[in-house]
């Protein structure tokens, strides 16, 4: 077994809160952060009051219109410098980061640090977004006299946005909001997930180090929902960008609406993947394979809901389940581990009670279903074939390295079953002939959908229709969503 050589944690390090450019103590005390593959504390996190809460909106509220009237060149040159530190540092936070989130070693490294600074350095070049709109003649009228009507567009920032994030790729994640709403000259609150908030804390200390002024970046941490909530609820808050469960979205737009929050939100998957009578079996069964191996099937775009045509259907089965006999779960640090543990025990045990409700309703379990012999919270690989539409292990998101299999007779078929969702985040389609599955996946309710290929295109809008969530981020979408479309109108005589 190798096993990676990683920097010492400190587990007593203190870890503080940012507001208004002050790195404060949490008044609320600290709380414990539990590695996901030994089950051991590896460091405490700050509790931040709900006061503190409320004074880091207060701080980016107060910061505002000094960063919105700040050149949106100097604005993004700051967003490079801070991706620069990053990518200096940040190999310095491995340790810290695999210990937090549970992700094994070539997970950690190949995947959740490299897109951090990634993020950043994608808004470096300031986007000129103005829009002049054609002049065209108008009658004098009721309004003013007649004359030559113009306008122009321009995108403005919305104001203090909350970035609440997911557990599964904390820094990624954190990133991919924080990057784009500073650029567009908003100030930001992050609230980190519970359950891994540390690395994030020290990548806030470096960005903070780029020179941006006080109150523009702030960051507070919580145990539960207190914090975020208090964020949600903030007068001072004027948008709230989240990743994380359809349930926690529907409850921010309750809250949000007194206050008639903007929102983007990036919500629940449950990924249909459609393989047709002449795809490439081999292909799609690597893709289907990475619900198992990439961070267990802790992410929101797996291929989870296999729909392959009933002449390939044992085929398919049969390498699925050759394949997870030789993915070896074990030890995160062990760079011979494909599967590590998931996030916590009580995920773990959400994970296995949907495991156990698919074979009552009557799918067969090919592989897995056992909890592994290891201290941490680990679950095996497990294909689940002869699913039906309606089994809870085929509508609901299990958000762990679960498979489930479905026959489909035809193209309609499988557009039929694909689309029998709650959720449309990201969906696949495997035929041999890309224009074919062009069209199939043309006709599949899903913000996005990979054509014979699990990557997804770096600059295109990347978000969900139905329950998947609101809003389209990255690349110049990115922009578009932390920002208020206002138009300046005249008439010249």
């Amino acid at each position: 077994m190798a096993l990676a050589e990683l920097e010492p944690l400190n587990v007593d390090e203190e870890y503080r809160l940012l507001i208004g450019g002050d790195w404060v103590t949490p008044e609320a005390g600290t709380y414990e952060i539990v590695d996901p593959n030994t089950t051991q504390v590896i460091g405490h996190a700050p509790e931040a009051s709900i006061s503190q809460v409320n004074d880091a909106a207060a701080a980016a509220k107060a910061a505002l219109p000094g960063w919105r009237d700040t050149p949106m060149a100097e604005r993004c040159a700051l967003l490079g410098r801070a991706a620069d530190l990053i990518d200096e540092r940040i190999g310095g936070l491995t340790g810290l980061l695999q210990g937090e989130t549970g992700a094994t070693i070539n997970i950690t490294e190949a995947v959740q640090l490299p897109a951090c600074g990634d993020r950043f350095r994608q808004y470096e070049t300031p986007v000129n977004l103005d829009e002049s709109m054609a002049p065209y003649p108008v009658e004098a009228n009721p309004l003013g006299p007649g004359g030559l009507a113009g306008a122009h567009v321009i995108r403005q920032p919305v104001g203090v946005v909350a970035c609440i994030t997911s557990y599964n790729f904390p820094l990624v994640n954190v990133s991919g909001k924080v990057a784009p709403a500073l650029a567009m000259g908003n100030t930001v609150v992050i609230k980190p997930a519970p359950q891994d908030p540390l690395a994030m804390i020290k990548v806030v200390e470096i960005i903070e180090e780029a020179g941006f002024p006080p109150g523009v970046v702030n960051i507070v941490t919580g145990s539960g929902a207190a914090a975020g909530a208090a964020l949600v609820g903030s007068p001072d808050v004027n948008m709230v960008s989240f990743t994380g469960s359809s349930a926690v979205g529907v409850k921010i737009m309750e809250a949000g609406a007194p206050t008639m929050k903007r929102l983007l939100m990036e919500l629940g998957g449950k990924g249909a993947c459609v393989l047709t009578d002449d795809c490439n079996v081999d292909s799609a069964v690597g893709a289907i394979a990475s619900v198992w191996g990439l961070h267990s099937g802790q992410i929101c775009t797996a291929p989870t809901r296999v729909i392959v045509h009933r002449s390939r259907y044992d085929e398919l089965v049969d390498k699925l389940t050759a394949v997870a006999g030789i993915l070896k779960v074990g030890d995160a640090l062990d760079r011979e581990t494909i599967v590590g543990p998931v996030i916590t025990e009580l995920h773990r045990n959400r994970v296995e009670h949907f495991i156990a409700s698919g074979v009552a309703d009557g799918a067969t379990m090919l592989c897995g279903g056992e909890r592994p012999d290891l201290p941490g919270y680990f679950v095996a690989p497990t294909l689940l074939a002869d699913c039906e539409p309606d089994m809870r292990v085929v509508t609901e998101e299990i958000f762990g390295p679960v498979v489930a299999v479905m026959a489909h007779d035809g193209d309609d078929h499988a557009v039929e079953l694909a689309n029998n969702s709650n959720y449309g985040l990201f969906s696949y389609v495997f035929a041999d002939s890309p224009g074919r599955a062009f069209e199939i996946g043309q006709r599949i309710q899903s913000g996005n959908v990979g054509i014979n290929s699990l990557a997804p295109h770096v600059n295109a809008p990347f978000g969900g229709f139905k329950m998947s969530g609101i809003g389209r981020d990255r690349g110049i979408f990115g922009l578009h969503a932390y920002s208020e479309l206002q138009a300046l109108s005249w008439v010249s005589s």
